[in-house]
């Protein structure tokens, strides 16, 4: 047996010796399909590296895109079956929106509010030592408006003043406490006051035009 398989492994390597090239018509059987197996193999890279290997990837790209659009698709169909619910999320939004910008007092009625502020302690029979409205620091649609302010009275009175002071319907924030004895047995608070007010069309406009003149100064 060894030697039979012997004798087919000398015919096969001698099948492969003193091929001609030019005329391989008269090969012997085993270098023809050896060749036309190589020949084969070559088409078959060439064809992948050339034409396959670039519709593969395009074939990647489209299915990768197939599965963005479906996750698009089914998005949009969520936001479509729950468009009332987003309608009335927004209108619920608007609502508490204009709840609070009523809090929010106009330039007209600034003056209203400071003086609540004024009798707020007065009417706790607080003594103002000191009452210092600052410059107005303007945000994007309201501005703030702090007030150093210095009232003396006893504990309780001081106390309820500051509660009078958060129930007020406009919105104001007492800061920055600092509560010291006096000689009297009475207490003197010192406090800003920070007090806000929406702004109108026009300042909003203004605010808008002053940031694009800064923001295109700071790009030359």
């Amino acid at each position: 047996m060894e030697s039979l398989r012997n004798i087919r492994i000398d015919r096969l390597a001698q099948d492969f010796r003193n091929l001609d090239p030019n005329d391989p018509g008269l090969w012997p059987l085993a270098p023809r399909i050896a060749a036309l197996a190589t020949v084969l193999i070559v088409l078959l890279g060439l064809a992948w590296w050339f034409d396959w290997k670039g519709q593969s990837e395009d074939l990647e790209q489209r299915v990768a895109q197939e599965s963005q659009l479906k996750e698009e698709w089914l998005s949009k169909k969520r936001q479509a079956v729950n468009l009332d619910e987003y309608k009335r999320q927004l209108t619920e939004i608007d609502r508490q929106f204009g709840a609070l910008l009523k809090q929010l007092p106009s330039k007209t009625e600034m003056e209203n509010l400071l003086i609540d502020i004024n009798q707020a302690g007065l009417g706790r029979g607080l003594q103002f030592e000191l009452w210092k409205p600052n410059s107005e620091s303007p945000k994007d649609f309201y501005a703030e408006l702090p007030i150093a302010l210095r009232v003396t009275g006893n504990y309780h009175d001081l106390g309820n003043f500051v509660g009078d002071v958060a129930k007020l319907p406009r919105i104001v924030t007492l800061n920055d406490l600092v509560i010291e004895p006096r000689k009297d047995g009475t207490l003197k608070m010192d406090a800003l006051a920070v007090t806000y007010r929406y702004l109108d069309d026009e300042e909003v406009a203004k605010q808008k035009r002053e940031k694009a003149a800064q923001t295109k100064a700071g790009t030359k």
